[in-house]
């Protein structure tokens, strides 16, 4: 689903990603900072799906190979041996986080190895990138990247529709992408490395949602939509002759080229009035298949037709399986079986109520059936079972009447395919999971499918909060869109069901009593009904609060540390206090409307809140409020903060903006004053966690960028020093909602994304420490050699990589490698050591977990730096003073 997500959490995402700049430091950080590396490993909190799957595509000549894409969760691929699926866009990082939206994939059929995918989530100004096409040589596990002169919409309005990324059958160094926005169709011809526009295509679309939306969101063009070839016009080697495409305009829905792009022409006698969601050929039988809406979905659609055009005669023919005046929903979902032309299937997706509904025909859309029928209004007799025991939330708690079920069949089936090697194998996506079925051909002989969800692997929900309790049965509580949020007892099974009494579309904060974990309260947004939930058994179970007057939606609220009281920010009203379980609720005074509010985690009468710069502070429960003199802190309200448990008044603030104060502040005074971290650049969240053995203080968490690196962050000292513990691997786009500790697991963190579900890390470092070991310089007893490369220059500074290679016979236990910069250039950040530098000399030591080297093996480091006039690399390297040769 996404009716939610996309004010929630594009909104706070708009308030402020910018794009970054190089790596260097700023201005306001030490001179100095020491970024050490930890080695994780990294999980999701399993929910399995949890978001729209808007496409799935098979690879047309090898088994097996498939891939799905979501709007802003990134792609995936198939694993039959697991049957499960494979993140592949975890590589995302923060300035780019847009390109986790996924508007289109191709995979190659000429080289199965070669995968593209189109990215980018919003058209309008909340995404601060363009679009860019990505292309792999091995299955999507690496990418190259090429930048497009244009933003694509992933999570944008007709993002069901497509293929909009295609790669020519017979020529696979061609590609087409239909663009949004009145950008055209374009091309490619050396396998996706560079684009034109094919500037003689005639129609840019002109089908926009809403024209009178200010914000750009539903009142984008819609534009190019798909693009399909058809392969029987070519052979190996030579461009594919007939290419057809389909545009976001309802007179003009359809064009071809059969000339390998050089010419094209509106297909004569097409249907109008609608939106060509899909266009699949079946070149075998010598047919087009179109499926058509009134609307762009997914959400939409009043009216739908299926129509199927003869390629060689120019016959159009309505194959629709029910009247025009009896369809309420458009149709999109579309797929041909390869191994039997004839078989066709379609989705009405827009069919909410009661259900979805799948049509299937064997003689080419002259007769069809249905996944379900009425007998006598409202039962229904099913061809289909269907088996959500693995995930088994999917019922949502619900117990409908008659004729809705639990569970639907779907919602927002746009994605519909079978195996092109496998008649018995579909799947299809919906709005909250991937379904999929291995006997789909007992449909046709009486019998019923199965369908059960096939979507391990695959975790697309966008979290708000998450919070880790010190003891009971929850290992975690997360607070999510659309699905509303768990409560997780065991991370690497789904849970039963989302929370539910009353069930939210999305929880926007919760908090669990410090001292007293079984009480815990949650808010959130619903259609109808309260907005705020308790449970007084560690989230096993909840009861609903009342709501006071005007609230309209969740916001932040905090329980006192006792669980004796509540303060809750909701939407559309001021803050409120209550002692109990919100009966009843009284107006704060002393706080703004909209302020974020936590609680002390040791004092159950004070709670905090923050507003526009200003932090507030109540001593009376919540009753009242005052604002603190401190100053300083950042002036818009793209902020996180939480109290330190155990300690009253130890008060860490995080968030801010790049045009103004953005960082990590610290308070021991209950907020009265707030000191910033100079060795932190940027921090966006913060969290706690179990302290490392032999530490005094709990172990930091945040989202930041500090010595130049944007990742997530631990330490074990208070803030003095900081390791990184993700790796350019595992960066998940926009981690900027929520973060917090295990206080029972030393090292566990988890981590909010805005798509790929919680992630999860344990460390492998059982000894803590700060920004790394140190170590005594080894006596080696061979040779070594060393590999340096400037990896990234701009004017001013730059980024090497050191490779340091164990030549010898004799494992290190620890290395210490010293060079002299010949121009006088100064190392600014490092990570993966620790280091100092005197004048041009440096010295670089290994940290607590990469200190042994084996024989053969090698170690490797990285740093930012400064230069002037020229930037010469290191003629001579020592190791504890034994030279190294240059590799």
């Amino acid at each position: 689903m996404r009716r939610t997500r996309i004010l929630t959490a594009v909104m706070a995402l708009a308030a402020g990603l910018l794009a970054g700049t190089p790596p260097a430091l700023a201005a306001h950080e030490a001179a100095k900072v020491t970024l050490a590396a930890d080695t994780y490993t990294w999980h999701n909190a399993r929910i399995d799906g949890g978001g729209f799957v808007p496409g799935i595509v098979f690879n047309r000549t090898e088994k097996n190979l498939a891939y799905a894409r979501t709007d802003i969760g990134g792609a995936y691929r198939w694993s039959e041996s697991t049957q499960t699926w494979t993140p592949l866009l975890d590589s995302v990082g923060w300035d780019e986080w847009g390109h986790t939206g996924v508007v289109s994939l191709a995979s190659d059929s000429v080289d199965p190895d070669k995968v593209y995918a189109a990215v980018g989530t919003y058209t309008n100004s909340w995404d601060p990138t363009n679009g860019a096409v990505l292309r792999s040589a091995d299955r999507g596990a690496s990418w190259q990247k090429t930048d497009l002169p244009f933003k694509l919409g992933g999570n944008m309005p007709g993002r069901g529709m497509g293929e909009r990324l295609a790669v020519d059958p017979n020529k696979d160094s061609v590609l087409y992408l239909g663009a949004p926005s009145g950008k055209g169709l374009w091309r490619s011809t050396d396998s996706g490395v560079t684009w034109s526009q094919v500037t003689n295509f005639p129609d840019v679309g002109n089908y926009v949602q809403d024209p009178t939306d200010t914000t750009g969101y539903t009142s984008d063009n819609q534009g190019i939509v798909w693009v399909t070839f058809d392969e029987s016009t070519g052979t190996a080697g030579t461009a594919t002759k007939t290419v057809y495409v389909g545009v976001a305009d309802k007179d003009n829905a359809v064009y071809r080229s059969t000339d390998a792009g050089a010419t094209w022409t509106r297909l004569a006698g097409q249907p109008t009035g609608y939106l060509a969601h899909k266009g699949v050929l079946d070149a075998k039988n010598g047919y087009l298949y179109l499926a058509y809406s009134d609307k762009g979905g997914p959400y939409d659609g009043g009216k739908g037709r299926l129509w199927r055009y003869a390629t060689a005669t120019g016959t159009w023919t309505d194959i629709s399986p029910v009247a025009e005046a009896d369809t309420y929903y458009g149709f999109s979902g579309l797929t041909v079986d390869r191994q039997h032309p004839g078989t066709v299937m379609a989705t009405a997706y827009s069919s909410w109520w009661p259900d979805t509904q799948i049509f299937r025909s064997t003689d080419s859309g002259a007769t069809w059936t249905k996944a379900w029928d009425y007998t006598s209004y409202p039962n229904r007799s099913d061809r289909y079972t269907i088996d959500v025991s693995s995930s088994p939330w999917l019922t949502f708690g619900a117990n409908p009447s008659p004729p809705e079920q639990s569970p639907k069949l779907g919602w927002m089936t746009e994605a519909l395919e079978i195996d092109p090697f496998d008649s018995d194998r579909m799947m299809y996506g919906t709005g909250a999971t991937l379904y999929g079925t291995g006997n789909l051909t007992k449909w046709d002989s009486g019998g019923q499918f199965t369908v059960k969800p096939m979507v391990q692997g695959l975790e697309e929900t966008s979290v708000d909060d998450l919070a880790a309790p010190p003891s009971g049965g929850a290992q975690l509580f997360s607070a999510l869109g659309d699905i509303g949020g768990f409560r997780h007892t065991d991370l690497t099974k789904v849970p039963s069901m989302m929370y539910t009494s009353p069930t939210f579309t999305t929880t926007t904060s919760l908090d669990f009593a410090e001292s007293n974990p079984n009480t815990v309260v949650r808010a959130g947004n619903l259609d109808s009904g309260p907005h705020i939930a308790f449970s007084t058994d560690n989230g096993a179970d909840w009861f609903a609060g009342t709501d006071p007057s005007g609230v309209s939606g969740g916001g932040t609220v905090a329980a006192a540390a006792d669980g004796s009281r509540f303060v809750w920010s909701p939407a559309g009203t001021g803050v409120q206090y209550t002692t109990g379980f919100g009966s009843s609720w009284s107006a704060s005074s002393g706080i703004p409307a909209g302020a974020t509010v936590e609680a002390d985690r040791v004092d159950p009468k004070t709670f905090y809140g923050f507003k526009s710069g200003k932090f507030y502070v109540s001593t009376d429960g919540g009753a009242t409020f005052t604002a603190s003199a401190a100053t300083g802190l950042p002036s818009g309200d793209s902020v996180r903060f939480k109290a330190l448990p155990g300690t009253k008044g130890d008060v860490w603030l995080a968030g801010g903006a790049t045009d103004g104060a953005y960082g990590l502040w610290h308070s021991t005074d209950g907020g009265a004053t707030f000191a910033k971290l100079a060795n932190v650049g940027q921090a966006d969240t913060i969290g706690f966690g179990k302290a490392a053995p032999g530490a005094s203080y709990q172990t930091l968490y945040t989202s930041a960028k500090i010595g130049g690196v944007r990742g997530i962050f631990r330490s074990t000292d208070g803030g003095s020093t900081w390791t990184r513990i993700n790796d350019d691997a595992h960066q998940w786009g926009w981690t900027g909602a929520a973060i917090t500790g295990d206080p029972r697991v030393y090292g566990r963190v988890y981590v909010s994304t805005n798509g790929r579900g919680v992630i999860y890390g344990d460390t492998s470092d059982t000894g803590g420490g700060g920004g790394g070991g140190g170590g005594t310089d080894p006596t080696p007893s061979g040779a070594c050699s060393v590999a340096y490369t400037v990896t990234n220059q701009w004017t001013g500074g730059f980024q090497a990589d050191v490779r340091l290679t164990n030549t010898g016979s004799t494992a290190w236990s620890s290395w210490s490698l010293g060079w002299s910069f010949p121009n006088g250039q100064t190392v600014g950040q490092l990570w993966n050591a620790d280091w100092t530098q005197s004048g041009a000399a440096v010295t670089a030591r290994n940290v607590s977990w990469n200190g042994t080297v084996a024989p053969g093996s090698s170690v490797s480091f990285g740093f930012t730096g400064t230069w002037t006039g020229t930037n010469t690399e290191p003629t001579a390297f020592a190791l504890g003073g034994q030279s190294c040769t240059i590799a």
